[in-house]
């Protein structure tokens, strides 16, 4: 790569070359039109031009005896144009970019005073314009008297510099005519040029920019599109030359989280058929003081502007506030949740809160008795029969658990698993984790995940119930989940009547029936008000003095009318959320087994259903066209997401 010196050098030969060889001899009518003709062919300001007057020329009388004036231009020397005293800073940084293959191009363009044609010398590998195919192209656009030596000039200097290479008598009347089109609600503005006669001119960049505000395109001009236009105008076709600007709204506010609230995901380890549950630590432990969540401040929207100068107004973003529960306090300034004490940090219904952990040891029975506590419950040993756990947080049990009643916000977890004896029952807000469960009435909003087996149980799942080990088997009882029911096994050799079902959720369809009874209500209360409305506003149309409590009437009927419409579109908004729901459960619902499923299982997926006669082995059941399918097994999948209250 040459060094600073070396480019240095190299420019000062290059400026002392151009300027032995840039002498132009010019005429025009004028000693004006003689230095624009000189500007043009040196492609430098007039300014900067210096000049001697070869002839003076002469205006004539009436047209007779007329002579053009003549001139010798050249640049004007100066110190920034001088190579002696060109000089580079010494920390000036030069980079060298590598340009793409470029062949070199023919420009023509037809002004007032003449033709004028200008050649670009090609990049890297590119190929350079001959002098035929500039002719080419001057036959092609209908140039006569072209003046084929200057043409040659140009051709083999190729600096880019349009230079006049043929006379042209102007006629107006053979101008090119622009034409103009707005697209995109006004964002976009286009160009189409209608080519000129034989003595018509092209526009030039002035021209076309007043042509596009006289039609009121005042914004978002394309330079280069314009500049390109101009030097090698496109005849026929439009050309975008003004973009407007889209309005940019702002972000809305949010909280930020300095604790991982998504811990729904785990994954499942078989370890000789027994599920390893070592790595269901769902605990953000925290210490007092700790930064526990951030509040991010909303944006300012951006507004955006058609071409026709049309502001088009952007939306803010919207504030949010930080909500904070048990033992976290917000900073002065609100921005700021901090911990007030060590435990567990959950978030619950949007609210950050601290949950100290509360350990029993050696079990819950009399010693203990009933278990009740604002946090998460740890119980290293067995629940016995007849005690109760319950718990804002998470219960985990590290024995086995009886004729019990356990009940939490979040997830429960009994490593030995659970013989309720017909009485016993566990109700989780998240997910519940057992080695088994047995003669029990469970309820899960998240997912049920049994090791061994459920028997003779009633178990209802929001999510999904799997039964993943070697002795994942499902008998007796009623298991139902709004997604997938999956077990190695299901039913028994002994036709034990075993019911599962799928694709059902009671809450959402209680929701839904409770949006079309308000939706119901809403609508004729609307109703109402447009006939007491449009009687309230006969009366003002008659009487001029409507008195004041009719006035006000009309008003807060005004404010009705609009908060019941809003309403009625927050209805229809989660009417559709819950039919989605519904529809996607009906799609998605499945019961799988991957070994078999014995004659006695009741199968019930949406609304279709299935009475097992007999044994299935390896299969999926889903739901086809209103019928139940048998397809082949599909697998739990390795990494299980699920949602539980509070994660």
């Amino acid at each position: 790569m040459p060094d600073l010196k070396q480019i240095q050098d190299y420019m000062r030969q290059q400026l002392e070359a151009g300027k032995r060889a840039r002498y132009v001899n010019v005429s025009g009518n004028s000693l004006e039109e003689a230095l624009h003709q000189a500007s043009i062919e040196l492609g430098i300001p007039v300014k900067k031009i210096e000049y001697e007057i070869l002839d003076q020329g002469s205006k004539g009388m009436l047209g007779v005896g007329k002579k053009p004036c003549l001139i010798l231009a050249y640049p004007a020397s100066s110190p920034e144009t001088s190579g002696e005293d060109q000089t580079f800073p010494s920390n000036f940084d030069i980079s060298f970019e590598i340009s793409a293959n470029k062949d070199g191009k023919v420009f023509v363009r037809r002004n007032e005073d003449g033709v004028y044609m200008k050649v670009s010398a090609p990049e890297g590998d590119g190929v350079r314009v001959t002098e035929k195919s500039a002719m080419d192209i001057l036959v092609h656009k209908q140039v006569a008297g072209v003046d084929k030596s200057m043409v040659s000039k140009v051709v083999k200097k190729a600096d880019n510099i349009f230079v006049k290479i043929a006379d042209l008598r102007h006629d107006p009347t053979q101008d090119a005519i622009l034409t103009f089109e707005l697209q995109e609600m006004e964002m976009q503005a286009y160009i189409n040029i209608r080519p000129p006669g034989e003595q018509g001119v092209d526009p030039d960049r002035d021209s076309i920019l007043g042509f596009l505000q006289s039609n009121g395109v005042v914004y978002g001009y394309l330079d280069d599109s314009i500049k390109e236009l101009a030097d090698n105008p496109v005849y026929g076709q439009p050309v975008l030359v003004a973009q407007g600007d889209k309005p940019k709204n702002g972000e809305d506010g949010k909280v930020v989280y300095n604790f991982e609230t998504d811990t729904n995901s785990i994954r499942l380890k078989e370890i000789d058929g027994k599920v390893d549950y070592k790595e269901l630590n769902k605990i953000n432990n925290v210490v007092a003081g700790q930064v526990l969540a951030k509040l991010k401040k909303p944006t300012k929207g951006e507004a955006g502007q058609t071409v026709t100068g049309k502001l088009l107004p952007a939306r803010s973003g919207k504030p949010v506030e930080m909500e904070v529960g048990n033992n976290v306090r917000l900073s002065d300034d609100g921005t700021t949740a901090l911990a007030e004490k060590n435990g567990q940090v959950i978030l619950i219904n949007g609210k950050v809160s601290v949950e100290p952990i509360y350990v029993v040891n050696n079990g819950v029975d009399l010693k203990t008795g009933n278990i009740l506590f604002l946090g998460t419950v740890l119980v290293n040993g067995n629940v016995e029969d007849g005690f109760s756990v319950k718990a804002a947080g998470n219960i985990e049990i590290t024995g086995s658990v009886g004729k019990c009643e356990l009940d939490a916000e979040g997830d429960i977890i009994i490593r030995q698993g659970m013989n309720g004896r017909e009485s016993g029952s566990i109700q989780a807000g998240g997910n519940i984790y057992a080695k088994f469960i047995q003669n029990t009435n469970v309820e899960a909003s998240g997912m049920v995940v049994v090791s061994d087996g459920i028997i003779n149980s009633h178990v209802s799942s929001d999510k999904k119930i799997l039964c993943k080990g070697k002795r994942a088997s499902i008998v007796g009882g009623t298991l139902t989940a709004a997604e997938e029911i999956n077990a190695k096994s299901m039913g028994s050799v002994a036709n034990v009547e075993t019911q599962l079902e799928v694709g059902f959720d009671p809450k959402s369809k209680e929701k839904l029936d409770a949006l079309v009874h308000e939706q119901k209500d809403v609508e004729n209360r609307l109703e109402e008000l447009s006939k007491d409305l449009n009687i309230l506003e006969k009366n003002i149309k008659t009487k001029k003095n409507l008195p004041e409590d009719r006035k006000e009437k009309y008003k807060l009927f005004k404010q009705e009318q609009m908060d019941l419409q809003t309403r009625l579109a927050e209805i229809e908004d989660e009417r559709n959320d819950v039919n989605s729901y519904l529809a996607e459960l009906k799609a998605n619902g499945k019961i799988s087994a991957s070994g078999t499923v014995f004659a006695g299982v009741k199968v019930n997926i949406k609304d279709a259903y299935l009475d097992v006669r007999n044994e299935f082995k390896s299969v999926t059941f889903v739901n086809e066209n209103g019928m139940v399918k048998v397809t082949k097994y599909e697998e739990i999948e390795e990494d299980l997401t699920i949602k539980p209250k509070g994660g």
